[in-house]
């Protein structure tokens, strides 16, 4: 009997493309949780049976960094590492427990079904190819580089597979694009995956999870509730956010310490062979203004210069390196328009629909953010953020398929490459003649062992890309060609002069060969042309300025320069160069761990209990020293006794609240220092001034956005404290521990089973909702548009239009036990008979 093969791709049109090219597309395809492309051809030189498909990408939660869905990261995994359930309420948990705590992976998204899929496909198969991105090998190995073996690690479990000594069931097709060739290149070439690897990501999960939920727990829960204008729904820690967010904060405060300075500059003018040329002084400029006077004094009396030298140099401007993943993120971002996110959704879809090789997936933007709080515990410091708008843009994550090389292999086709972009309308001519007279290989760039750098595989026009990923895939085009055309040549001349015994100069270009600027023009020299001068000749003045000028601070950062700045410094790929952030130092110490585990010269186990000693350390001393950062926050923020405005009267000392509406929403009793949270994303307003039956509170009204929006009274103090046991349903989230509400999910009134208060549960509740266990309740603000709402589900229920008025009755219906419901209608536009404005009934 043939063999089975079973192939896993990451992505369903990756797989297409793989079974289209191994089949020569004679090949059937049915559905599952996703597409299996079956097949027979050759394997290891046997007749086999193929089947091919793929996982999915998708959003993940990474664990429980954030319970509550504040923080999602875009990652392709199957199986992601969290803590057992005794462990994920933010209240009941000490953070510092979190870090002797056990850990489980569980399946990151159960209704995909994935992992049913893998395991049903996988019977009867013997053999497993992996056709997942591999960035990295042996001591390349980097932090991105752990999800593509984490997405190994689960694909196997979740097949079923495992590794057998002396036996290859296993293997990983190691490819850059989906073309034909690099295809069955792959397939000639599979390798076994890398146990030691799947030990390392066990490591970095396990080390991920437990610092930075514990560090984002117990910051979140010190400050939130603090301050009246501090965003502290969610203060979190990352390995990378730490040291990017400190670049932007630094530059921050650069330019808030920044003092102008006036200076001048001493401009002299000459004319000559029809040219008018502002001459540059040698000194640049001065801060003092009297000696600058005085420079200005002696060179116009002297009135000519006198031409001291004259250099004329042929230059060159090389051709570009390779194109690798970061200088296209920062070309996008500079010169195409768009931000790095777009730019690598863009490139995405380019490379699985084969115009171009590998890139970069999955990198999460922040633009113009507002900074609230953040510490860095790694060395025991403190980093404040003020709670400023600033002009930056901020990478939080990279993940895959990556290249971080500039550099192109020696068997590289560069011929093939070219002969794909010959017939392309804009730049074919260009390329014909580089064929025709000889291409020139490309510069020596850096060579990391990942992907060659990012080339066009197939021709494409506007209209089959559009705008957006046009732009892109011209860039890539151009740049490659650019990495084969000649370099650029000018002739540079430089000037000296010489007036009052002062030096001045004038420089100016032309460019005499374009070379590769021809096919990227945006790269050009700039050309300044001058008239001819001789040693020796001198030349009368026609003006002379004193310019005045201010010193300015730097701008903030941009997108290009943050990426600039995170390549640097090591953060987010596999660097290890010194650098002078204390957090980077730290990471790159758990770096060298993490991959000599991968390499095998290092014990999991004894990696994992050591760096998780160190940042217990360092959690321990974070929370003695978290009251000077409070002092920080203080000089910054607002305490709540001074935010807000007042709303509604506290039940406990009759004074007023106030009610705060950055998030999360609350209300402040400035008397009792006490907070109270409400629902979020939604409007509050006083509820005609009702008072609470239980506890003198007044109530307030809650109203959700949109058309079709719940709108239910609340008493801030019930809904904070359910008074009655067995409300096991909260609106908002459910109980999150025993006794314990998360932030803004409570009892509003219409859980509430009070007996007498109308406007209770019992009071308002009409029916059964039809679509699930809850119940219908009247909406008491929705007229003239009357209405019934579920108190847990979204299901709606329209009343006759045009009533006056519609309330609950105390009576029953005999027959379905529904509460009767009284309309009272306009006498001038009642639908009942003989004038009557007044009916009871039941709505069943």
């Amino acid at each position: 009997m043939a063999p089975k093969v079973l192939m896993v791709a990451e992505k369903p049109s990756i797989a297409l493309s793989i079974a289209t090219v191994l089949s020569g597309g004679k090949m059937s395809t049915r559905r599952g949780s996703t597409e299996v492309h079956e097949f027979d051809g050759k394997f290891l030189g046997l007749h086999s049976y193929y089947k091919v498909t793929s996982v999915i990408g998708h959003v993940f939660r990474l664990g429980s960094l954030f319970l509550s869905s504040e923080l999602w990261l875009l990652f392709p995994l199957l199986l992601i590492v969290d803590f057992p359930p005794a462990y994920q309420d933010w209240n009941t948990t000490d953070p510092l427990d979190l870090f002797q705590a056990p850990t489980l992976k569980s399946e990151s998204n159960p209704k995909a079904h994935i992992r049913r899929h893998l395991s049903q496909e996988a019977r009867g198969c013997s053999h497993l190819v992996l056709w997942l991105d591999c960035d990295r090998e042996g001591e390349n190995i980097c932090f991105e580089d752990n999800n593509v073996r984490l997405l190994c690690t689960s694909v196997i479990e979740c097949t079923g597979f495992h590794f057998k000594d002396g036996e290859a069931r296993v293997y990983r097709a190691r490819f850059s694009s989906v073309t034909e060739k690099d295809i069955a290149k792959a397939m000639d070439n599979l390798v076994e995956p890398n146990r030691n690897e799947a030990l390392a990501v066990d490591a970095r999960q396990e080390i991920d999870l437990k610092v930075g939920v514990a560090f984002t727990r117990f910051q979140t829960g010190y400050f939130q509730g603090k301050y009246g204008n501090l965003d502290s729904r969610v203060i979190s820690y990352g390995p990378c956010q730490t040291p990017t967010l400190g670049f932007c904060v630094q530059r921050y405060l650069n330019i808030n310490t920044f003092k102008p300075q006036k200076y001048w500059a001493v401009q002299p003018f000459i004319a000559h062979k029809g040219y008018e040329l502002k001459l540059d002084w040698d000194r640049e400029k001065l801060f003092d203004l009297d000696v600058s006077l005085m420079f200005q004094k002696l060179v116009m009396e002297d009135g000519t210069v006198e031409i001291i030298n004259v250099f004329k140099k042929q230059e060159h401007k090389s051709r570009p390196a390779g194109l690798n993943t970061v200088n296209l993120l920062k070309v996008a971002s500079s010169s195409l328009g768009f931000g790095p996110q777009m730019a690598m959704q863009i490139a995405e879809r380019l490379y699985t629909q084969g115009f171009i090789s590998a890139i970069l997936q999955g990198v999460t933007v922040m633009r113009n953010f507002k900074l609230t709080a953040y510490a860095n515990p790694t060395l025991g410091s403190l980093i404040y953020f003020l709670d400023l708008e600033l002009s930056i843009f901020v990478i939080l994550s990279f993940s895959y398929p990556r290249t971080e090389s500039t550099a192109y292999p020696s068997s590289f086709d560069f011929r093939g490459a070219l002969v794909t972009q010959q017939s392309n309308p804009l730049w074919g001519g260009y390329v014909q003649t580089l064929l025709a007279d000889g291409y020139h290989k490309p510069r020596s760039g850096t060579d990391v062992g990942d992907h060659p750098p990012i080339t066009p595989m197939r021709s494409a026009t506007e209209e089959m890309l559009g705008y957006d990923a046009w732009k892109l895939y011209q860039y890539i085009c151009q740049h490659f060609i650019g990495t084969v055309s000649p370099d650029c040549k000018y002739i540079r001349t430089k000037v000296e002069f010489s007036c009052g015994g002062e030096s001045f100069s004038f420089t100016g270009q032309y460019v005499t060969a374009e070379g590769f600027t021809s096919i990227m023009p945006s790269l050009a020299i700039s050309e300044k042309k001058l008239p001819d001068f001789a040693k020796g000749e001198r030349i009368k003045i026609s003006k002379v300025e004193l310019y005045e000028g201010n010193t300015t601070p730097p701008d903030y950062l941009t997108e290009s320069e943050v990426i600039s700045l995170m390549e640097k410094h090591g953060i987010g790929t596999d660097a290890s160069i010194p650098v002078h952030i204390n957090n980077i130092y730290i990471r790159s110490f758990i770096e060298h761990q993490i991959t000599l585990i991968a390499k095998g010269q290092a014990d999991h186990s004894l990696v994992v209990k050591h760096v998780i000693e160190q940042f217990t350390q360092k959690f321990v001393y974070f929370v003695k020293q978290i009251e000077h950062m409070d002092a920080l926050f203080e000089a910054q923020f607002s305490p709540l006794s001074e935010s807000g405005r007042a709303l509604s009267k506290c039940g406990k000392c009759a004074r007023y609240m106030k009610y705060i509406s950055p998030q999360p929403q609350r209300l402040y009793c400035n008397t009792c220092e006490d907070v109270y949270y409400l629902p979020q994303k939604g409007t509050i307003k006083l509820y005609k001034e009702i008072v609470c039956p239980l506890d003198n509170f007044e109530l307030l009204l809650f109203s959700m956005p949109g058309p079709e929006g719940k709108s239910f009274p609340l008493c801030p103090y019930c809904y904070n404290n359910p008074p009655f046991e067995g409300v096991d349903k909260l609106f908002g989230a459910p109980k999150t521990g025993p006794g314990k509400l998360g932030k803004g999910s409570g009892m509003p009134c219409f859980l509430c089973p009070h007996p007498t208060c109308p406007h209770s549960l019992i009071a308002q509740g009409v029916c059964a909702c039809p679509e699930c266990s809850g119940t219908l309740v009247l909406d008491p603000v929705s007229a003239p548009k009357w209405r019934l709402y579920c108190n847990m589900c979204n299901c709606l229920v329209f009343l006759p239009q045009g009533a006056h008025r519609i309330s609950t009755t105390k009576e029953r219906c005999h027959d379905c036990n529904s509460t009767i419901i009284e309309v009272d209608f306009n006498k001038n536009n009642s639908p009942l008979a003989d004038g009557a404005t007044l009916h009871a009934g039941c709505i069943l």
